[in-house]
Formats: structure tokens, C-alpha cells, sequence
């Protein structure tokens, strides 16, 4: 069981040692020039083991990779022997510019094999297993011929990669765009399973599920998680909260619900 790193739980991570297995930094927060935030994850790396997840890989973009950010990726992957890297199967770039949004691309068996090879490169280039993270989504593609479980087990397979299997998005997706988030569940490999998000996000009053990550986990989440530990478990599990952050004991609770909840 981990938790995300973010600043304002350092000072309360630092002082004391929490109880998580884990922690799961943002990379683009540690490879730009400041010193700072290394320095910081200096610290954290000395306590507690380190898992590294990226937001802006753009593997479904149309552009080439970075490799300039993969390299610094890939130093500090190695500088802290982080034993897995994750991003997710989305496009957030285009034209040179970045869109600092997870944008979902068309579901399209051709589609497979170019991301497969992306994903296959990014694995490769990093030398450790690269897990692909489903999406939270708002909007569909009239083109789509295959439901996203499908299509993000095909490149999985194809590419032998990972998943990073985040419950919250499932569910979110699930209930934005009318599917059945057990039929996702169903279709998991669960063996090629990195490591398994969980966050909290808002309901709107026109009833959109907006992942927003600044809240406790959803009941129905919860329900969801206990079904997929029973199908796939165990695998490691992360406690994402990224706004509206609450003092640590509060992030701590959530990590207990969810160690309660493995129980058969």
C-alpha cells in the first residue's frame, strides 16, 4: 500500500515514519533544473521505497517520443533503482504544443500496433516494466470499434507491457459513458498488473463523474477495488490525492479501508 508524494505531506512524511509500503512520485516534478525537488526526493528515497509515474509521455500522440525526457526519466529511474515506470494511454500533445490534459484517442484495432510499439520502445529504452494506465473519460469517438478494455489489452499483449490498472477511472468511465465496470474487470490480465490506483472524484449536477483526485474514494469505488483484489489480487495499491490535500492521517485512513478491505 503507498501514497503519492506531494509537498505538502513531505513535511509529515519527513518527521516521522508513516505506514506505507511505498511511495509513488510525478516525474516531471524531479527531472527539471531546479535542485529542490531532487534534494527533496533524496531525502524520501533514504525512508521509503520509491515508484516513479509520468503525465506527459503522449503515447498516443502523433508526434515522435521525448527522448530528451525519457533520458532524465530514465537517470532517475536508475539514481533511486525505481523498479517500474507508468504513464497512460492517452495523446497530450500536438503541433508542439501540450495540452496538460489526459485526452482519449479512437479505439480502432488499427490503432494497435503503433501504440504497441511506442509502448514496446518506452519499455526498452527505460530497461524496467513500463505499466499503461487507463483513462478517466468525458467523450467518445464516433469512430471507436472496440471498448477500451479491449483495445488497452491488445496493447498490452502485443506490446509485452503492464497495466496500471486504475479503479477509480474505471468506474468513472463506467459510469459517464454507460458500460458495466465488472466487464472491464473481467477482461484484465491480471498477471501483467503493476500496481492499481485509487482516488476519490466529484459527481456534478448534471451527473457527470469528474476524476478530480481531491477527496476520500467513492463507496462505489471501494466495491469496485474489494472485486478486483478478488479477481487479480494481490498487487500493489496507491492512494492518489493531488488537490484540496488533507493532513497525512487523513491520506493514512484511506490506506487502512483499503488494507481492511483485503480480508476475504
Amino acid at each position: 500500500m503507498g501514497i503519492g508524494l506531494r509537498l505538502p505531506l513531505v513535511e509529515a512524511l519527513t518527521a516521522a515514519p508513516a505506514p506505507v509500503d511505498f511511495l509513488e512520485i510525478i516525474v516531471e516534478d524531479h527531472v527539471g533544473i531546479s535542485d529542490l525537488p531532487r534534494q527533496r526526493l533524496d531525502v524520501m528515497a533514504a525512508r521509503y521505497p520509491l515508484v516513479a509515474h509520468g503525465v506527459s509521455l503522449n503515447l498516443l500522440g502523433a508526434e515522435p517520443l521525448d527522448l530528451e525526457h525519457l533520458g532524465r526519466v530514465r537517470a532517475l529511474l536508475r539514481a533511486h533503482r525505481m523498479p517500474y515506470f507508468t504513464d497512460h494511454l492517452c495523446w497530450s500533445a500536438s503541433g508542439g504544443h501540450r495540452h496538460h490534459d489526459l485526452l482519449p484517442a479512437p479505439y480502432d484495432p488499427e490503432l494497435v500496433p503503433y501504440v504497441a510499439a511506442r509502448a514496446r520502445f518506452v519499455q526498452d529504452f527505460l530497461g524496467v516494466p513500463f505499466g499503461i494506465e487507463n483513462l478517466s473519460s468525458y467523450v467518445r469517438w464516433g469512430r471507436d470499434r472496440m471498448t477500451e478494455w479491449d483495445f488497452l489489452r491488445a496493447v498490452v499483449e502485443a506490446s509485452g507491457t503492464w497495466y496500471l490498472l486504475d479503479v477509480n477511472n474505471v468506474y468513472v468511465s463506467a459510469q459517464n459513458h454507460g458500460f458495466d465496470p465488472l466487464a472491464y474487470l473481467a477482461s484484465v490480465r491480471w498477471d501483467r498488473v503493476l500496481q492499481v490506483h485509487l482516488a476519490g472524484h466529484l459527481v456534478r449536477p448534471d451527473g457527470l463523474r469528474h476524476d478530480t483526485h481531491d477527496r476520500a474514494v467513492d463507496a462505489e469505488v471501494w466495491a469496485l477495488y474489494r472485486e478486483a483484489w478478488r479477481m487479480g489480487g494481490p498487487f500493489p495499491t496507491l492512494i492518489e490525492w493531488d488537490d484540496r490535500i488533507p493532513p497525512l492521517a487523513d491520506v493514512l485512513a484511506e490506506v487502512a479501508r483499503a488494507r481492511g478491505l483485503h480480508a476475504p
